[in-house]
């Protein structure tokens, strides 16, 4: 396979420096996938790549994977920044001499690279009979075009992406829609409560499937969760959500029997866009939901065409699901795991992955439990449990996934999380996030965790762009206050301060986690009085998360007792929770006790756990944030330098953390 950047001699003309690092970012983006296909690098030739593969299957699909993650790259960066390629795949005999390849092999590949389109593939003859029926795309054969000093035998195919869609024109930007859609929890109305979790899976997996339909974004469960104890009118929940159309409904459950009553409202004119009621056994949900999405779509596209406010939508991506067989139990199961999984505080985490895995055990071909389950690993993992115990599984969960479902956006996020947070292999980290929002690009995992890689890089404009987008999609979570974290770090104290302040709307703002939050981002932005405020809250009741916050602090505006008392807690081994070293670090830096918190971050990077990356910029770490041994851990994971320590000139808002033990 070869590689070939678009018009980058004439970027190296007009600006040699900024080529260059183009080209940096050219290759930080594409390495990863090249081993991810099992493929090898030949070489570097200026800015092409020369790479070896196992197979013209892999070869292929790792050029699909590579012009799919860099087409929805450039729809959200900066023109200077985008980066088009041409790429050419053929298969034949090559001669190995020192680590290189030699042969009209691969001439023939170096030569077909120009009859590709920017952000286009081509391909031999010899690579389409043995891809043709395998690569889950299409083929368009090219006019008979000359090759220079070479005899090709066979025509030359062009890759037609799934992305490219014909005669599509863009929206008229007069009277357009925001083309959000939410799911509200459906009602339960079994005879038997103990139902209940079933109408509770089946909204998760509903939003799920309507985040398939392509153009169509789909607010995040833990937005629409707090409707099913609070309900509220259509235009109540369409004012605070900003969506346009509301899915409605019920299901009853009886033994294998569910009956699934829907309605899509129109949220402006309250108008039914349709109605529908399934009476299905338990194993035909699946079909059930395929076909939701698919009268969601053909409703909306038909509203959109009646009132003149959009061109065509354009149709759902197939269900890669769909047409399998998944026993009733399994399904069961699944749902069960993701309503364990939306309950934390309930001992939700060991159930859900009890209930994921029995369900892959009954079902080995369920995806979405593999990655469900992979997921919930990665979200506890440094708060709830020690990384190094539950990543490798979360790795094999996920790859499990890909194996039987390869563009499982859920899977790509996984994998992605796990790449930046226990590997710190930043560039595949960008990679995954990037290919799961391009498979699903209501996936608000993928754009929190995306947003915070971005964050970590000190890559603040680009953060704010999809830390918007998450907030866009899941409106009651926690994406306002990383947003707010991002604009501190970036100089725009009084605007973080502001957003954080009103984080998470009315009923979050009362919560005790939101005030002592708060109170960590006054410091950030060099605003102790009203930090002092903060940690005057009343505390009754308080989770333990909530406890390590209070105690944090309180360190932090100089009373220092109850830190003390929760670090002397967890050295005994007698906090309620796990509290990792990195947390258990924050405090020692607090209370001033450098070396104890210097101790602790080399024993969390040198036993696997490595959390520092996420909270290194922190205000607790004011302390040691010039100590050598500090800075070489950061230059350890590779992490930017840290600007410079702040002075009365110069506000405490130039540190930003995620709060403290709230890994969402």
């Amino acid at each position: 396979m070869f590689t070939d950047m678009v018009g980058y001699s004439s970027r190296a003309q007009a600006d040699e420096a900024a080529a260059l690092a183009l080209l940096d970012r050219h290759n930080r983006l594409l390495r990863p996938i090249f081993s991810k296909f099992h493929g090898r690098e030949v070489k570097t030739v200026g800015d092409a790549f020369v790479v070896e593969f196992e197979s013209a299957l892999d070869a292929t699909r790792c050029a699909l994977d590579i012009q799919r993650m860099l087409h929805y790259y450039n729809l959200r960066i900066a023109d200077p920044w985008r980066i088009r390629i041409r790429i050419g795949i053929h298969v034949g005999d090559v001669v190995e001499t020192d680590g290189d390849v030699l042969g009209d092999s691969v001439n023939i590949a170096a030569r077909i690279v120009a009859l590709a389109e920017p952000e286009g593939i081509c391909l031999t003859q010899q690579v389409y009979d043995q891809v043709a029926n395998k690569a889950g795309t299409t083929f368009a054969r090219l006019p008979p075009a000359p090759l220079k000093n070479l005899r090709a035998s066979g025509s030359i195919y062009r890759v037609v992406p799934v992305w490219i869609e014909p005669g599509r024109r863009r929206p008229r930007a007069a009277g357009s829609r925001n083309r959000l859609i939410a799911v509200l929890p459906l009602a339960s109305i079994s005879s038997d409560p103990q139902d209940g979790y079933f109408a509770d899976g089946l909204t998760d997996e509903l939003i799920s499937e309507l985040s398939q339909v392509r153009g169509l974004s789909v607010i995040a469960r833990t937005s629409v969760a707090p409707y099913k104890t609070a309900p509220k009118s259509i235009a109540e929940v369409a004012r605070e959500l900003g969506v346009d159309t509301v899915v409605e409904g019920s299901v009853r459950k009886s033994g294998r029997q569910v009956r699934i009553s829907l309605t899509l409202v129109d949220a402006e004119t309250q108008r039914h866009l349709w109605s529908h009621r399934y009476d299905r056994e338990v194993d035909d949900v699946f079909a059930v939901q395929e076909d939701i999405s698919k009268r969601t779509s053909k409703a909306l596209r038909l509203e959109i065409d009646r009132t003149g406010r959009s061109d065509e939508r354009p149709p759902p991506v197939p269900n890669p699901r769909f047409g399998t067989v998944t026993t009733g139990e399994a399904y069961d199961l699944y749902l069960r795991g993701l309503v364990a999984a939306s309950n934390p505080h309930e001992n939700g985490y060991a159930e859900a992955v009890r209930l994921f895995e029995l369900a892959i055990r009954v079902d080995p071909t369920l995806a979405e439990a593999y990655a469900a389950c992979a997921n919930l690993y990665v979200t506890v993992a440094g708060d709830e449990v020690a990384m190094r115990e539950v990543i490798p599984r979360a790795r094999e969960l996920a790859r499990q996934a890909l194996e039987i479902s390869p563009d499982l956006s859920e899977a790509h996020a996984a994998l992605g999380n796990i790449a930046l947070q226990f590997d710190h292999d930043w560039e595949l980290a960008e990679t995954e996030f990037t290919n799961a929002i391009a498979l699903n690009s209501s996936n608000v995992v993928a754009y929190r965790f995306y947003g915070m890689l971005l964050r970590t890089l000190a890559r603040y404009d680009e953060a704010k762009q999809v830390l918007r987008r998450a907030i866009l999609l899941d409106p009651g979570g926690y994406d306002q206050m990383t947003l707010a974290l991002v604009e501190i770090l970036s100089g725009n104290l009084e605007v973080g301060v502001r957003m954080a302040e009103e984080a998470g709307g009315h009923h979050r703002r009362e919560s005790l986690a939101h005030r002592l939050h708060l109170g960590l981002t006054y410091l950030q932005a060099g605003r102790p009085a009203d930090a002092l405020r903060m940690a005057d809250s009343p505390r009754d009741g308080a989770t333990d998360s909530e406890r390590f916050d209070g105690a944090l602090l309180d360190a932090l505006v100089g009373r220092p007792d109850a830190g003390r008392r929760a670090a002397e807690e967890a050295e005994r081994g007698e906090a309620k929770s796990y509290t990792s070293a990195a947390h258990l670090a924050m405090l020692y830096s607090a209370l001033g006790e450098r070396a104890r918190a210097l101790d602790l971050l080399e024993q969390d990077y040198r036993e696997g756990d490595a959390t520092l990356w996420l909270y290194y910029r922190g205000v607790f770490f004011d302390p040691i944030r010039d100590d050598p041994r500090f800075l070489a851990l950061l230059r350890s994971y590779r992490l930017p330098g840290d600007p410079p320590r702040h002075d009365e000139s110069v506000p405490r808002g130039a540190r930003g953390r995620r709060p403290a033990r709230s890994r969402t």
